[in-house]
């Protein structure tokens, strides 16, 4: 009863919503024709599953050259805190690891930040100084 990962096949919207709705993120399952599109759009997505059941994603947005933006990491909460996160931005992260620029947006809560921080990221008020800035339009 392994989480086997793989880059192999994207899911269904149907799989999508499923794991979408289990993590609390309804915004993008309001629209899953938009989700799909986005999801088949990324440049690299790594899912994982149990027994045939998608436990996960990760996906990366990305020019391949000069920034890659890890928008989306899901692990189902019956099976969070086992590693399968780090491991899912591992495995989506690995073709970028000569991108200069590796950059996210996610929620300002002390566990995302505990996480992303040991994956080596760092908010970018504790960067130079605080002398860059990060800018977000939500339309």
């Amino acid at each position: 009863m392994t989480i086997e990962t793989s880059t192999a096949q994207i899911p269904g919207r149907d799989e999508l919503a499923g794991l979408y709705d289990a993590v609390g993120w309804a915004a993008y399952t309001r629209d899953l024709d938009t989700l799909e599109r986005a999801v088949r759009g990324s440049a690299h997505v790594v899912t994982a599953r149990r027994e045939g059941r998608l436990v996960g994603l990760a996906r990366v947005v990305s020019d391949g050259a000069t920034i890659a933006y890890l928008q989306d990491v899901l692990v189902h909460p019956e099976e969070q805190g086992g590693g399968l996160g780090k491991r899912l931005v591992t495995e989506v992260m690995a073709p970028f690891e000569q991108v200069r620029q590796k950059v996210l947006l996610t929620d300002d809560e002390p566990g995302q930040r505990a996480f992303y921080e040991s994956l080596g990221f760092a908010e970018v008020r504790d960067l130079d100084h605080g002398s860059l800035r990060a800018f977000v339009r939500f339309d």
